[in-house]
């Protein structure tokens, strides 16, 4: 007999991309090029390191639970109330935190097939059950199709835009037409990680929508634009009744002393996310041509990685990149690789490896 509920027997761990130090140890190599990960690959906020180094001096001490700078912070970057925001370790967190929070025994979630797997994830691991609408053309939602499924027992929708693992995203009025077929009583998540490296004219802004829909949960990320994957520090903007049932839930101090200070000096640091946001406008185009040099199909993508069909099965060529130093991410289709974008020459040599693997 199973110790475990059979909602946790049959969970599948999450895989994160092979971290560097793993390569180097199992193929005896160096110089590894990890675009696996969809992470920053100019590193962190320098003005975060800063922070972080100066609150080193002061971790025999708790942090503020409340968070109550960062969240000062944030609110003065997104022009919304201090009440309205929750943060977390990682957005994920928040994720879990908002299935655990407001989800009941016969509850359901709404999300699209191939899009983020955590939403899946979060809502299984808690014994609920998940619904999901297939994607148009498999890599596309189908905001329509999520729409008709819509049930009674349906309590939270997350949706992806920019999608993770396809980078494909929907528009104003696609949103706007699903929000209104929502009813009221309904949160409908917007996990927008990778938005500031959106630059599709028009795109819709989760926080602006918030001011005609009361019922949407917008969720964000320091894991990408700013470089801080490796501390963990995600938060949701929400009505502040929904964000104090979120604070009855969460962890007494789910974001350390140190975490806190990297977040605030993070937001200041308007010089790394300018240049973050110009090497994605660069190497987006670049690595995408170089792609379909080679024969590949890439779809398009608003965020700081490129989903491409390599007409092979992914798993097939994710070890002999390895051996070539360069880790992608085999997902988002059978033939498909995620491929971040990283500095010109982590993505000159990524073409180089391709080209040696698919015979090119």
């Amino acid at each position: 007999m199973s110790l475990v509920p059979p909602y946790v027997e049959t969970l599948t761990p999450y895989l994160p991309g092979k971290p560097i130090e793993e390569v180097e140890r199992e193929y005896g190599i160096s110089n590894v090029a990890k675009l696996a990960s969809n992470e920053n690959p100019l590193g962190p906020s320098p003005r975060a390191l800063a922070a972080a180094r100066e609150a080193c001096a002061r971790v025999n001490l708790y942090p503020d639970g409340s968070a109550f700078y960062l969240k000062a912070a944030l609110a003065r970057k997104l022009s919304v109330r201090p009440e309205e925001i929750v943060v977390g370790n990682g957005s994920n967190e928040v994720l879990e935190l908002l299935v655990r929070t407001f989800l009941g025994p016969d509850d359901e979630t709404l999300t699209s097939a191939n899009s983020f797997v955590v939403y899946k994830l979060a809502t299984s691991a808690h014994g609920r059950r998940c619904v999901e609408a297939p994607m148009r053309d498999a890599h596309h939602y189908d905001l329509d199709a999520m729409a008709e499924r819509l049930s009674p027992r349906t309590r939270l929708v997350f949706l992806a835009n920019p999608d993770n693992p396809n980078g494909t995203w929907f528009g104003t009025a696609a949103l706007e037409r699903f929000l209104a077929a929502v009813p009221r009583h309904v949160l409908v998540v917007l996990d927008e990680a990778y938005i500031e490296y959106v630059s599709e004219p028009g795109f819709p802004d989760g926080l602006e929508l918030r001011k005609r829909h009361e019922n949407l949960v917008v969720v964000r990320t320091f894991s990408k634009i700013y470089g801080l994957a490796g501390m963990r520090l995600g938060y949701g903007v929400l009505r502040p009744d929904l964000a104090g049932y979120f604070d009855r839930v969460r962890e007494p101090f789910n974001t350390s002393l140190v975490v806190q200070a990297a977040g605030i000096a993070a937001l200041d640091d308007e010089e790394h996310v300018r240049r973050s946001r110009e090497l994605v406008a660069r190497e987006r185009p670049f690595l995408s041509e170089g792609l379909r040099a080679l024969g590949a199909t890439v779809f398009p993508s608003q965020a700081n990685f490129v989903l491409a069909d390599v007409g092979r099965p992914g798993r097939e060529i994710f070890e002999p990149l390895l051996r070539e130093g360069v880790v992608v991410r085999p997902i988002g289709g059978p033939t498909c690789v995620r491929i971040t974008l990283g500095t010109r020459a982590e993505n000159q040599k990524l073409l180089a490896a391709l080209r040696k693997v698919l015979g090119k």
